[in-house]
C-alpha cells in the first residue's frame, strides 16, 4: 500500500509536490492539505483532495503517515515539531530552518519521537549538476580546483514572502542554499573557509543578489552567484581542473569539455606572441593539437528518486539520501555566510 501524505502549505511548491507525486510516484499518495488561503483550498478540492479545516485536524488524521511542510520559511520549525509530535514523518522544504539552532531543536524531537525528518533537496538530481559531479567524481580532466556555479535571471522581483526578512526571504536562503548543498554533496571534505557578499540592489531588508565563496579542505574553491538583476548571463557551471576545463552553459545542458591532449610542457619562449590583446607570452594561444574537445558525459537522473527514497526509508528498506547530519553542516555554513556578509570578511572554519 502507498504511504498517505498530507501537505501543509498548498502554494506553488506544495502544488508542485502534489502534481509530481500524483503523476509519477506510486509509493506515496497525497490524501489532503491545509492552507490558510481559501483560493488554494479551492484548488485542492478541484483536485479531489481532502481540505482540513485546521492544521491540527490534518495532523490528527491517523491515515496520514507523512507530512510535507511547504510554508514560508519562518513557519518550518513550529510546523515540523507539531507534525513530529503528532507521530508523523516529515519532509520539509528548503531551507530546512532559518538557522542551525532551530534545526537542532527539530532534530531532537525527531530523535525523541523516532520519526523520520528530511529536507527536499531536489537539486541534487538536476541533470546539469549531475554532469558536473560526474566529472568531479571520475577525475576525467584531472583534479578540480575551482568551480563556478551560477543561477541568473533579470526579472528583478522577489515574489511574496520571499521579499520579506521576517519570513526568511532573500536569495541566500532561496537559491543559494540549493547551490551550497550541491557543492557540499559533491565534495564531502570539511569546509575550511567561507565568504559572502549579499546585495540589496532593488529590495530592502533581504538580499536580491549574492556571491558566495567556499573552500574545502582538499583545496577546492567554489564560487556561487545568484542574481535576479543579470541581463547577460554567464554559464551555469564552469569547472577548472588540472588537465582541462568543463562548462555547462544552461539548464538544457549544452556545453563541452576540453582536455589536455599533449601534456608536454610548452615552456617559456623568448619570442613575443602578438595577439588581439597585444604582445604576450603568458596568454598566447595554446597550439590546437595539444587539446581535445569532448562532449559532456551522459547522465540519467530523476527528481522522483527523492520521494522513492523517503518511502523506502520509512519502510525500513533504505537509508535517507538527504540526512540530518548533512543538513546540520549546510546550515552551519549558511550561518557563517550571513556572519561573513555582516562583518565584511572571510571566515576560517572546519565544518
Amino acid at each position: 500500500m502507498s504511504i498517505k501524505m498530507g501537505i501543509i502549505g498548498f502554494g506553488g511548491m506544495g502544488h508542485y509536490h502534489y502534481q509530481n507525486i500524483r503523476d509519477r510516484i506510486d509509493c506515496i499518495e497525497v490524501k489532503g492539505i491545509y492552507d490558510l488561503l481559501p483560493e488554494r483550498c479551492q484548488v485542492a478540492r478541484e483536485n479531489g483532495l481532502t481540505v482540513y479545516p485546521t492544521r491540527e485536524a490534518l495532523l490528527a488524521d491517523e491515515e496520514i503517515q507523512l507530512v510535507l511542510v511547504a510554508t514560508p520559511n519562518n513557519f518550518h520549525k513550529p510546523i515540523s515539531i507539531a507534525a513530529l509530535e503528532a507521530g508523523k514523518h516529515v519532509v520539509c522544504e528548503k531551507p530546512v530552518m532559518l538557522n542551525t539552532a532551530e534545526l537542532m531543536e527539530v532534530l531532537e524531537v525527531s530523535r525523541r519521537t523516532g520519526k523520520l525528518f528530511t529536507v527536499h533537496q531536489n537539486r541534487r538530481w538536476d541533470r546539469d549538476y549531475v554532469i558536473i559531479k560526474n566529472i568531479y567524481d571520475t577525475k576525467r580532466l584531472g583534479t578540480p580546483y575551482f568551480v563556478e556555479s551560477r543561477v541568473q535571471g533579470s526579472k528583478r522581483v522577489l515574489s511574496g514572502w520571499r521579499g520579506r526578512r521576517e519570513n526568511g526571504g532573500g536569495m541566500l536562503l532561496d537559491w543559494g542554499i540549493h547551490l551550497l548543498d550541491q557543492l557540499m554533496w559533491m565534495d564531502k571534505n570539511p569546509v575550511v573557509e567561507v565568504k559572502a557578499e549579499l546585495f540589496e540592489v532593488y529590495s530592502e531588508g533581504v538580499d536580491d543578489n549574492c556571491k558566495l565563496y567556499i573552500k574545502f579542505e582538499d583545496g577546492l574553491w567554489a564560487m556561487i552567484e545568484v542574481s535576479t538583476n543579470c541581463f547577460v548571463p554567464q554559464p551555469r557551471w564552469h569547472m577548472s581542473l588540472t588537465d582541462g576545463t568543463a562548462v555547462v552553459y544552461d539548464w538544457a545542458c549544452s556545453g563541452k569539455m576540453v582536455e589536455l591532449a599533449d601534456d608536454k610542457d610548452l615552456g617559456w619562449t623568448a619570442e613575443i606572441v602578438y595577439t588581439e590583446a597585444g604582445p604576450t607570452r603568458t596568454m598566447a594561444p595554446r597550439p590546437r593539437e595539444t587539446t581535445r574537445e569532448l562532449p559532456l558525459p551522459e547522465v540519467h537522473t530523476d527528481w522522483c528518486d527523492f520521494y522513492k527514497n523517503v518511502a523506502a526509508s520509512i519502510r525500513g528498506e533504505a537509508t535517507l539520501i538527504v540526512t540530518p547530519e548533512e543538513e546540520i553542516r549546510l546550515m552551519q555554513v549558511v550561518d557563517l555566510m550571513f556572519r561573513s556578509a555582516e562583518e565584511h570578511r572571510s571566515i576560517k572554519c572546519r565544518i
